[in-house]
């Protein structure tokens, strides 16, 4: 089943998704960090980055959307896809309580702070697995006759043969 919005292509919710899963791992490695260190850099590194992975789950999340609605009604495809938005929405109301429990003092985060964060990072794990579920086992996003020596995206050559 082929992506609905591309660019160069390629679909462009599987580009983005790893911009805002990156920044709130890395995140969460911070928080860590701070627990063992407290030095309050890491935590206000967090912070920016939990702002910054808010802002790029929500741009990821439009284009998600837009596929979703492109998946074949009462597939399983369609489930799992259902699955996987639901379960990020979760995973960025767990971020943004995150970032508002340290809007106070982003130096110094509270327990509830990493609490929301360590349980985003969790969901985000499972939906994650959900989307490569989506992708490497039902084949969502990809081009039809998509094989090894299929031709460049860029060629405007089919992979249809």
């Amino acid at each position: 089943m082929d992506s609905r919005v591309k660019l160069l292509g390629h679909p462009v919710h599987p580009m983005l998704i790893v911009i805002p899963a990156g920044l709130f791992l890395v995140s969460f490695i911070f928080d860590l960090i701070n627990l063992s260190t407290e030095n309050a850099d890491y935590a206000r590194a967090a912070y920016l980055m939990i702002s910054a992975g808010i802002l790029g789950a929500l741009a990821a999340a439009v284009f998600g959307v837009i596929d979703w609605f492109k998946i074949p009604a009462g597939t399983r495809a369609k489930a799992i896809g259902l699955y996987h938005g639901l379960g990020n929405v979760v995973m960025l109301l767990l971020f943004i309580g995150s970032f508002y429990v340290r809007n106070a003092d982003p130096g110094a985060p509270t327990r509830l702070a990493f609490v929301l964060s360590g349980l985003g990072v969790m969901v985000l794990l499972v939906t994650g697995w959900l989307g490569g579920e989506l992708v490497d086992r039902l084949g969502v996003g990809v081009d039809e006759g998509a094989n090894v020596n299929a031709p460049s995206s860029l060629s405007h050559r089919s992979t249809r043969g």
